[in-house]
């Protein structure tokens, strides 16, 4: 296959570009292609006439898109748009990326592909606008607390803290699925090989907590895990000016009722990556 993979240089982008190896691929980051830019991402794809775009272009940065509606919309809603109209001019198939932030975290019980969004941040609802952009023939996947080896992320972050401090606190009161760009990556690309069509929830296993991700990544980097405190997010200070769902537990029902494999339980994969960046 030709695959055409926007934000090619985020954390996700590099696993995907990696795990299409076998594949053809145009990778374009940001500084290639600025997916708010209609006639250039018209342009781009036209010009390469892929198979399938992976599209993972997105502005990120939860709490700035508070601070700036606009712009979290031009480039996760509107930017989305111009990816499909751009695929649907070529006969290619999009896999969009989306986020868990599309709930508002006060379902008890884990989320599946079915219930009905409603984000709380700005980013939230950006990422289900461009969720609303894709046809119905897309893919469309959800993941959750995303961390691997490339990029700014949480695991990378409380190595650095826990190297200069005696003591960290992380909230107790947000709940979800840590999940790693390398596994998260090969199953986009399962999904676009297949060509499956439809929503699903993809993140490793394993629920914790941001104080128990934080407890585990320590432990698996030698340290003292008791460095580590809870907090309640009501007591952050500053508080983040976007409000987090406090549960971002994704239940992966569309894989598993798909029958294709669960991605690894995360402790199984923080080991591997702490691990790597640790010997860096």
């Amino acid at each position: 296959m030709r695959v055409f993979v926007t934000g090619a240089g985020g954390q996700v982008g590099r696993e995907v570009v990696a795990a299409l190896r076998d594949h053809d691929v145009v990778a374009a980051d940001h500084a290639a292609l600025d997916v708010s830019d209609r006639d250039a991402v018209l342009q781009a794809v036209t010009t390469s006439v892929p198979d399938a775009i992976v599209h993972l272009g997105a502005w990120t940065a939860v709490d700035a898109c508070e601070t700036d509606p606009d712009r979290a919309l031009v480039v996760n809603s509107l930017g989305t748009r111009h990816v499909a109209d751009a695929a649907r001019r070529i006969g290619a198939r999009v896999c969009y990326l989306s986020t868990d932030y599309v709930f508002d975290g006060t379902k008890p019980d884990p989320y599946v592909e079915w219930d009905t969004p409603h984000p709380l941040s700005v980013y939230g609802r950006s990422k289900y606008r461009g969720e609303c952009e894709v046809d119905p023939d897309a893919t469309i996947v959800r993941t959750s607390w995303v961390c691997g080896r490339h990029g700014h992320n949480m695991v990378k972050t409380i190595l650095r803290l826990a190297a200069d401090r005696k003591d960290l606190a992380f909230v107790d009161d947000q709940h979800g699925h840590p999940t790693f760009a390398g596994d998260l990556a090969l199953m986009v690309v399962r999904l676009v090989v297949d060509r499956r069509p439809g929503l699903f929830h993809v993140t490793n296993q394993g629920v914790a907590s941001w104080y128990e991700f934080a407890r585990a990544v320590v432990e698996s980097a030698g340290l003292d895990a008791s460095l580590v405190r809870p907090i309640a997010t009501r007591d952050l200070d500053p508080p983040r000016p976007a409000p987090r769902p406090a549960n971002s537990v994704l239940d992966n029902a569309a894989l598993r009722g798909s029958g294709l494999p669960m991605l690894p339980h995360f402790r199984d994969s923080l080991e591997s990556l702490v691990a790597d960046l640790t010997r860096a």
